[in-house]
């Protein structure tokens, strides 16, 4: 019986219910939110994860679910693959999950004496299944509207890190925009480091693309 990626809706879901109680409910909002300065003296360590599950509005929400549907999938099929079916499905969390912390870790070193930053999100942990799709599938594409052609993710990939650098520097909304790079650098790490002839099954199916 052919997988399905269970985990992957099972995230979407639960990202988008709780998102939505957060736009109805603004104590819920600031008790996720990532705010290192209340990490730093209430040791709420719980936000690394929290602000994972919260967005800024429709748009962010919809923009970070549509990415973990493209790729999300094909992570952690491809990870039940390699893996087997129960620790293809742990390596997907610890990637996903372990991404959003790790992703929010410059962050809280940076502005854990800033009590006014803040930042939301599950772009860290989204650009870590991105890129881990990236570096496992570097052929497949994402439609974006209104672009009437497909995206190839290798190209779309930095383009998304590029439209995160020019966001964080903007620095004018809650968005963890810093997330994306270090979430991108950890989805990058993580499955070469768990599987190592990903380097050279990446760079042949990189050779035949370019012909």
């Amino acid at each position: 019986m052919e997988s399905m990626p269970i985990l992957t809706y099972a995230i979407m879901a639960i990202t988008c219910i709780i998102s939505y109680a957060a736009f109805n409910n603004p104590s819920l909002k600031s008790r996720l939110l990532f705010h290192p300065n209340t990490i730093k003296r209430q040791r709420q360590w719980d936000r690394f994860l929290g602000h994972g599950f919260i967005h800024s509005g429709w748009s962010h929400l919809i923009f970070n679910m549509v990415t973990m549907y493209f790729f999300g999938q094909n992570v952690e099929l491809a990870f039940k693959v390699y893996f087997g079916q129960t620790m293809g499905a742990v390596h997907f969390l610890l990637l996903y999950f372990v991404g959003m912390a790790m992703a929010s870790v410059y962050s809280y070193f940076k502005h854990q004496d800033n009590p006014g930053y803040a930042a939301l999100g599950a772009s860290g942990a989204v650009s870590a299944a991105l890129f881990a799709s990236i570096i496992i599938y570097p052929g497949s594409s994402l439609m974006i509207f209104p672009l009437p052609i497909p995206i190839p993710a290798i190209i779309f990939g930095p383009l998304y890190l590029a439209y995160s650098v020019y966001m964080s520097k903007k620095g004018r909304d809650n968005i963890g925009h810093d997330a994306h790079f270090f979430g991108a650098i950890f989805g990058i790490i993580y499955p070469l480091a768990v599987k190592p002839d990903l380097v050279l099954l990446f760079i042949e199916k990189v050779k035949n693309m370019i012909g």
